[in-house]
């Protein structure tokens, strides 16, 4: 898959997909939206005007208000992928972000999603 596909992929269009996961698992979605604003420093107010206004996923991330320094503490394998080797910032960044919601829907204490 071109990465320039993805970029153009627009949040509010993947977001539902993540929701979904989620609370198929028994998680909420206030969990998923504290989760996304841990990564990113984006407010749910934020993060609700960017599910409606369309914003792609590169724009997504180059506007994030804060990148949470600890991102670098999420490993592991995503789509067959291990994440700490992605040398490409954005998509490493979009990595993370499926790596956070795969393990909200595995149950993961929020503790060590959040790396506290």
């Amino acid at each position: 898959m071109k990465l320039d596909r993805v970029y153009a992929m627009k949040f509010g269009g993947v977001y539902p997909h993540y929701v979904a996961k989620a609370e198929k698992k028994g998680r909420s979605k206030a969990e998923l939206d504290e989760v996304l604003s841990w990564l990113t420093g984006y407010s749910q107010k934020q993060l609700d005007k960017i599910i409606e206004d369309g914003t792609d996923l590169e724009t997504f991330f180059a506007k994030a208000p804060k990148l949470n320094p600890n991102r670098e503490l999420i490993t592991g394998v995503v789509c067959g992928v291990r994440v700490e080797e992605i040398e490409e910032p954005t998509y490493k960044l979009i990595r993370y972000m499926d790596k956070l919601v795969d393990e909200l829907a595995k149950g993961k204490a929020m503790e060590k999603i959040l790396r506290q």
